[in-house]
């Protein structure tokens, strides 16, 4: 009996994750069925929306909490999109995924969890998390009224800014965060495929709209150089700029012709560069990732794609966000196993140690603190989770 009521549970869960609760059809990345989030943070297919709002597009109010909103203030929700991808077009989240969402908070040898931050309300369908070396401070890109928001390291809140609107410092859609060295905050906008500047104020200090198609992962060097990936253009950019005289300096691709490129990090120590692509393929639960990883001058050292991975691996691996740790080893969230797997350094890439394998929902973002906790991004529960040795 217990196990039919996990199973029904589980079932249930994939039907409020994967079918708009509406109209009871299964989101898709097609037309009507793309998944939207409300403000509030509830998510509605795009034909519901705009059946709510009548042909003239007015005010609509969400039929969960009634909460009015205006079309303007709704958007794609990434991480469901994402899972889409993972899940395929008629699969389920538990024969993708591997096990059930949920757990215990089980971390590997040396880990455990120590502080977890955010959750649902506080926090809306998270994409992107990054750390100020110096300060502590944790800063996290989400969905919500305002889409940046900055906590101290004991988990308080700090400061909340960038909301939806036209502004420079206004933020439509933010896929990623990183912060500079000297104290900035840099965040790529999918609403209007540029990179926005802040200070940790949330004084917007330089919108860089350098032609990008879809700007997506970020990362800071210890120059305060920025490196982002665009996943539409499929290329590789480093930034240089002044953000005290407010001046870009020169934005250069560095890398072409990659596949779907969305997270990316940059070794402190040695400058070498890691991305994720993401593989499309036919047929339904077929999209996978890659994982390359690039020399501080741009040369190709190492890569490993899901076919490659289920060589060595258990199960299937989709990664969705990477870091190096201080040792330089290449560290990803696999949204399949629902872990934190650590794939050792460029050149024994890749071993096989999982860090942390229970307790997590849907990893999509990872950072470290400079005293080297490891802050994982939770969007499955709408939370941070930081894991100390």
């Amino acid at each position: 009996p217990e196990a039919a009521k996990m199973a029904e549970a589980l079932e249930e869960e994939e039907l409020g994750l994967l079918e708009c609760r509406v109209c009871f059809e299964r989101y898709g990345h097609e037309g009507q069925r793309r998944p939207r989030n409300l403000p509030c943070g509830h998510v509605l297919c795009q034909g519901c929306v705009w059946a709510m709002g009548g042909p003239e597009r007015r005010r609509l109010e969400c039929p969960f909490c009634r909460r009015g909103c205006g079309w303007g203030e709704t958007s794609e929700c990434r991480p469901l999109l994402q899972l889409l991808e993972v899940v395929g077009p008629n699969g389920s989240i538990s024969s993708a995924l591997g096990r059930s969402f949920g757990g215990g908070g089980e971390a590997g040898p040396g880990l455990r969890l120590c502080l977890s931050l955010g959750g649902w309300g506080s926090l809306v369908n998270p994409t992107g998390v990054s750390t100020c070396r110096s300060s502590g401070r944790l800063v996290v890109a989400h969905d919500g009224k305002k889409r940046i928001h900055i906590f101290s390291p004991n988990g308080s809140c700090l400061q909340r800014f960038g909301e939806r609107g036209e502004a420079d410092n206004d933020i439509k859609y933010p896929l990623d965060v990183t912060v500079t060295a000297d104290g900035h905050v840099v965040v790529t906008d999918g609403g209007d495929r540029s990179v926005k500047v802040f200070d940790f104020e949330g004084r917007g200090i330089l919108a860089v709209r350098e032609g990008f198609c879809l700007p997506w992962g970020l990362d800071a060097t210890p120059k305060s150089e920025v490196v982002l990936t665009d996943s539409e253009a499929g290329a590789l950019y480093r930034l240089t700029a002044n953000f005290k005289e407010r001046k870009l300096n020169k934005c250069q691709m560095i890398r072409s012709q990659l596949i779907s490129p969305r997270g990316v990090a940059v070794s402190q120590t040695s400058g070498a560069v890691v991305v994720i692509e993401h593989l499309k393929a036919q047929g339904p639960n077929s999209s996978s990732t890659r994982v390359k990883i690039f020399s501080a001058e741009m040369d190709l050292i190492g890569q490993m794609d899901s076919f490659g991975l289920n060589l060595i691996f258990p199960s299937k691996i989709y990664a969705t966000a990477v870091a190096f740790d201080k040792e330089g080893r290449v560290i990803v969230t696999d949204v399949c196993s629902q872990a934190v797997i650590c794939l050792g350094k460029p050149e024994e890439f890749p071993i096989y140690n999982p860090l942390i394998s229970h307790g997590l929902s849907y990893p999509v973002g990872l950072t470290y603190m400079a005293n080297n906790s490891l802050i994982v991004l939770d969007s499955g529960d709408h939370s941070i989770k930081i894991f100390s040795s």
